[in-house]
């Protein structure tokens, strides 16, 4: 008699991706911007997204030039994590015992203050091995590797457990996909009741087609911003119904206008967001969806 061979534990492949989602991992790769990695050095939370909230501009009348950068970094992350903040506290009434994905979680800030709110398991996911591996060492020297896991993997279909999930979201990385394709797998894996959050920027649909600046946004960023309407039509079609729509368009500017003015952080693109803003092309939402 042949015995049959031990079964080996099954390892899952990281999903195919498309050929532009491989040039977003690249991108996201070979990232070093000082205005990702300066902010978060001060207390290890990295966050990809901008800032919301009134800005200390006291920070720029600072005399001493040194200073003055390490005040306007702080300033500006301070802003960015009171955005983290605010979505967090959108994900609904969230246990210890729940899971949360994050999805395009980047370096991992927003699992880590979604897990310090709540005390859930968090999971996120970056097409980049390099956020990945950062993150997981971030989680592990804060003692919370156990309950806050990154993974590289494709957020639109993750291998995760169907309804395994009480809430997730995606922070500024949803312009990075087809909204039918992201709201599928978020709708596949939210348990019935689940509660999904995203902020996001996006067009104007009454200004019209997208505008110059939102053109020039798509080409900075490697991206593709949506029409506001897009959202909410593929929402309806994959069981996610809004529940809570906040425009933060107004208290997104003050990031920006501080941004612009910190030589060290700049990247060039803060004039164009100021302009889309204010001439109504561009809009900063907040969109919260349960899971029927």
């Amino acid at each position: 008699m042949t015995n049959a061979p031990a079964a080996r534990p099954a390892v899952l492949p990281v999903p195919a991706q498309s050929t532009y989602q491989t040039r977003i991992a690249d991108y996201w790769n070979a990232e070093e911007n000082p205005v990702n990695l300066e902010l978060g050095k001060i207390d290890d939370l990295y966050h990809h997204h901008y800032g919301i909230g009134e800005a200390d501009t006291s920070v720029l009348d600072e005399p001493d030039p040194d200073l003055r950068r390490k005040r306007l970094t702080a300033e500006l992350h301070r802003l960015e994590h009171a955005q983290a903040e605010l979505l967090a506290s959108n994900l609904g009434n969230l246990t210890a015992d729940d899971r949360v994905f994050d999805a395009g979680c980047g370096r991992g800030g927003g699992s880590v203050v979604a897990h310090l709110r709540y005390g859930c398991h968090a999971d996120g996911v970056t097409l980049s091995t390099k956020q990945a591996d950062f993150a997981n060492e971030q989680a592990r020297a804060r003692g919370i590797g156990h309950k806050v896991r990154y993974h590289h993997r494709n957020m639109l279909d993750t291998g995760f457990e169907t309804g395994g999930y009480a809430a997730s979201w995606n922070n500024e990385s949803t312009m990075y996909v087809e909204l039918d394709l992201l709201f599928a797998e978020h709708a596949r894996l939210l348990r019935r009741g689940g509660r999904y959050v995203t902020v996001t920027g996006c067009y104007n649909d009454t200004y019209g087609q997208a505008s110059r600046e939102v053109s020039l946004i798509n080409a900075h960023y490697i991206c593709d911003i949506h029409p506001r309407s897009a959202y909410f039509r593929a929402m309806a079609r994959h069981r996610l119904v809004p529940v809570h729509v906040e425009d933060l368009t107004e208290a997104a500017i003050p990031y920006w206008e501080l941004r612009k003015k910190a030589d060290h952080l700049v990247t060039g693109i803060e004039d164009t967001f100021l302009t889309a803003y204010r001439n109504g092309s561009f809009q900063y939402l907040l969109i919260v969806a349960d899971r029927v």
